[in-house]
């Protein structure tokens, strides 16, 4: 477990002490882009209005405002370096679904964002969902391997399709096990982004969520979740009307601590909890700053002596797929 473990002091593998080891420097930082991607969720070619949970305004920087990809990235750096005295820089496509257009366009736009800073961007991380993924647009992104890490992060959410139907996700999860048929020993870095707290679900069906992500042993990363309301989403305006439970900070902590036994040792945490903007977040407020919350988060793993991949074996996995 120790060797498996092999990344910084605490009892996960954590993402900064991950880019820490990985590129040599003290701190390597993402910078947000919006490259002005829709999603086949809002513009009416899978559904309208989006997730019922997302308003994409609720966690992008003010950056996006900027005309151009080089001055969004130029501000990132610029910002990162003197704030978070940043070495390196990973490029970040978030906002929206970053691989909904045509492949040809799409290297023009990644050719563009990576061309800014060739000596101190050491990454190139892309968010989108599973059904704007193909053969066609994998390769793209392979393409890019031989000169930067490339990060491939897909919203799975939830592992149950009458959740996905019931938060207008307009994806199945049969549809996400495809393209990991698809990604299957790809050059790429996957990360897999989950929610929990999604109304309906048990904490035994949120914690069968490891074994979804065990199963694949292209996932490299994860980034953990719990739901959290925003205003201008269809959700808060349902919440408003009648609201419904939702974690509190112990109860998160606690459900992390039964979670990361289950996950494999290897996996790389790249997030344990959501933040939203303050201004936006209708629920939970827990009133903590951030590194507040992750400071309880890890001494609450620290006090129950909590360890990645504790209770995750290769045989109990085997059992489960057959």
């Amino acid at each position: 477990m120790e060797k498996a473990l092999a990344f910084g002091e605490k009892n996960y593998n954590y993402y900064s002490a991950y880019l820490k080891n990985k590129y040599k420097v003290k701190r390597v930082y993402k910078v947000i882009v919006d490259g002005g991607f829709t999603c086949p969720n809002r513009d009416g070619s899978k559904g309208y209005g989006g997730c019922t949970y997302c308003n994409v305004d609720s966690f992008t920087p003010t950056s996006r405002t900027m005309a151009s990809m080089k001055e969004q990235i130029e501000f990132g750096m610029e910002r990162a370096w003197k704030h978070y005295k940043a070495e390196k820089f990973i490029i970040y496509f978030q906002p929206n679904t970053n691989t909904y257009a045509p492949a040809h366009y799409l290297k023009i736009m990644y050719d563009e964002a990576l061309s800014v800073d060739m000596t101190n961007v050491v990454g190139l991380s892309v968010g989108t969902r599973p059904d704007c993924i193909d053969k066609e647009k994998i390769t793209l992104l392979e393409s890019y391997t031989d000169r930067v890490d490339v990060d491939l992060e897909m919203g799975m959410e939830s592992i149950y399709n009458q959740t996905l139907s019931q938060i207008n996700r307009g994806c199945s999860h049969d549809e996400f096990v495809d393209v990991m048929g698809l990604l299957t020993k790809s050059k790429l870095d996957i990360c897999v982004h989950t929610i929990f707290g999604l109304p309906g679900e048990t904490k035994e069906m949120m914690l069968a969520y490891a074994d979804e992500i065990n199963r694949f042993p292209q996932i490299n990363f994860v980034k953990f979740h719990h739901l959290h309301i925003v205003e201008g989403s269809i959700m808060g305006a349902k919440y408003k009307k009648d609201p419904f439970k939702l974690f509190s900070l112990q109860e998160y902590a606690d459900f992390l601590c039964e979670l990361l036994p289950l996950i494999r040792p290897e996996v790389v945490i790249q997030r344990l909890f959501g933040i939203s903007d303050l201004e936006m977040l209708i629920a939970p407020k827990w009133g903590l700053r951030k590194s507040e919350i992750q400071t309880f988060i890890d001494n609450e793993i620290e006090r129950k002596g909590v360890v990645q991949g504790s209770k995750y074996s290769k045989s109990s996995l085997v059992e489960i797929l057959h």
